[in-house]
């Protein structure tokens, strides 16, 4: 890999290296090799370093003694908080965008649609980030500037749980039909659209729950 550019080097690692852990390239329990890391990207440890204590404060990886960095275990109490916050905030939240959403904002989220059901139609990679871009797009038009911050702060922490959410069979589509209706439902300005995030959101919990108590047993 190309060594990353002085411009913004802190931003760019912490982007970087947060897609890593969230699309499972590095999985959870696994420490951040730091000097390989370093190498690879033709940096040095100290902006390294900074990325990563960034990315303790979003939650994603822990600092243990002798291990260093290490990427956060899926956990379900961490997970049933993630999600009964976003219960809170979101609806609501999402409804009120509706209202507030020019057309610039209204084209972003048929684009941000359409890459999602691109993306799962192939099965590709990084679904669980097209799925985060499309949600963020129902969410900053609504004008609630730190509402809008927790919710992005969730949605990282819930990234890799929705991978976890989407690995049975079948699942991935259903949820994009859920989008589907969602977003038409926004576009028509109709502020109902909040029921079904709210629904939505419950549908994945309901499912994340099976599928950490699989994990916990096996």
């Amino acid at each position: 890999m190309a060594g990353i550019i002085v411009r913004n080097l802190s931003d760019q690692l912490v982007d970087l290296i947060r897609e890593r852990i969230l699309d499972g390239t590095v999985p959870p329990g696994q420490p951040i090799r730091q000097d390989a890391l370093a190498s690879e990207l033709g940096v040095s440890k100290i902006p390294l370093r900074e990325a990563l204590t960034r990315l303790e404060q979003e939650g994603l990886v822990t600092s243990q003694v002798n291990r260093g960095y290490v990427v956060r275990s899926l956990r379900s109490d961490e997970a049933e908080e993630v999600y009964a916050l976003r219960l809170k905030l979101e609806p609501e939240t999402v409804a009120l965008a509706a209202i507030h959403a020019n057309d610039a904002d209204r084209q972003q989220a048929i684009q941000a649609s359409q890459e999602l059901d691109a993306a799962t139609n192939v099965h590709g990679a990084g679904v669980g980030a097209f799925n985060r871009t499309f949600h963020l797009a129902l969410i900053r038009p609504s004008g609630q500037a730190t509402t809008t911050l927790f919710l992005e702060r969730l949605h990282i922490l819930s990234e890799r749980y929705v991978r976890k959410h989407l690995e049975p069979l079948g699942r991935d589509q259903r949820a994009n039909e859920e989008h589907g209706t969602i977003l038409q439902m926004w576009l028509d300005r109709d502020t109902l659209v909040g029921k079904l995030v709210q629904a939505h959101i419950r549908k994945t919990v309901i499912d994340l729950r099976r599928e950490l108590s699989r994990q916990s047993e096996n």
